[in-house]
């Protein structure tokens, strides 16, 4: 059977309870867990010792929290006063997990579902978004990561033009992959507003509602968005649930034209703000 698993966020005990609820085998199964596996829940470096034992049965994406542990791994940025990166950054062997967390993929395609940790933009068709995201995997895996990193952050570009390069390509492609939730019908990112799809600023739309959005002949699955909650619609699944923030963790099981949805409640690791 096939699993598709919101954010972890570090909250391994959780991880474990949805494995054990969903009785979930390596030799059998495979899920692909939706990015964020690390970071605001209280075991981080356990989350990514439980994924990486299962091999080929388990593929991660990376999200936001995940590209944030990389840049203070490499020194591009500060830790945050809420973060719970400590065990792994400070493991004896923290450059075989940093080595390992950078070579996971930022968007895959697989039994026929589109899945990112954030979202798409409305000009991206299912090719692109692989090909971009796999401009940002190259830079990741290459021998200059940590100038990369240095630069990764920042709002601009708002908008997408495939004549974009450099840097600022990069950090775009990284911010609708991983930080998405709103934009506009052109594609112009908003990266302030958190809250609930009801609540999209004048001129914009939630990222999955775009009216001519070119993926949408193709089933997306993403997380990221813990306001949002759990989406389930023939072509969208959306899968934070907010487990690091006393939610709950959420499996989705693939069936063919059939799925079923799986959760656990989850310990509250971090109150949000």
């Amino acid at each position: 059977m096939n699993y598709l698993i919101g954010d972890v966020q570090g909250c391994c005990d959780a991880l474990d309870r949805l494995l054990a609820e969903i009785g979930f085998s390596p030799s059998r199964d495979r899920i692909h867990v939706l990015g964020d596996l690390v970071n605001r829940g209280p075991q981080s470096l356990a989350t990514l010792r439980r994924l990486r034992a299962l091999g080929d049965a388990a593929v991660c994406l990376l999200g936001n929290h995940d590209l944030h542990l990389l840049a203070v791994a490499h020194g591009g940025r500060k830790a945050h006063r809420n973060d719970t990166l400590g065990d792994i950054l400070q493991a004896p062997d923290r450059d075989a997990w940093i080595d390992w967390l950078r070579h996971r993929p930022l968007a895959c395609s697989a039994h026929g579902w589109l899945m990112v940790h954030a979202g798409v933009l409305p000009q991206w068709d299912v090719a692109t978004t692989l090909a971009l995201a796999n401009e940002v995997e190259s830079a990741l895996r290459g021998p200059g990561v940590g100038e990369f990193l240095s630069v990764m952050y920042g709002d601009e570009p708002q908008a997408w033009q495939p004549s974009v390069a450099g840097a600022q390509r990069l950090r775009l492609i990284i911010n609708v992959l991983t930080r998405i939730r709103f934009c506009t019908a052109d594609g112009t990112l908003d990266l302030v507003s958190k809250e609930g799809a009801g609540a999209a600023p004048a001129g914009h739309f939630a990222w999955f509602d775009v009216p001519g959005r070119r993926t949408a002949g193709t089933p997306i699955a993403f997380g990221h968005w813990s306001t949002l909650g759990l989406v389930n619609r023939p072509d969208l699944l959306a899968l934070d649930t907010g487990c690091v923030w006393g939610g709950r963790l959420t499996a989705v099981r693939l069936d063919g034209d059939r799925r079923e949805v799986i959760q656990v409640a989850c310990e509250q690791a971090q109150a949000p703000g």
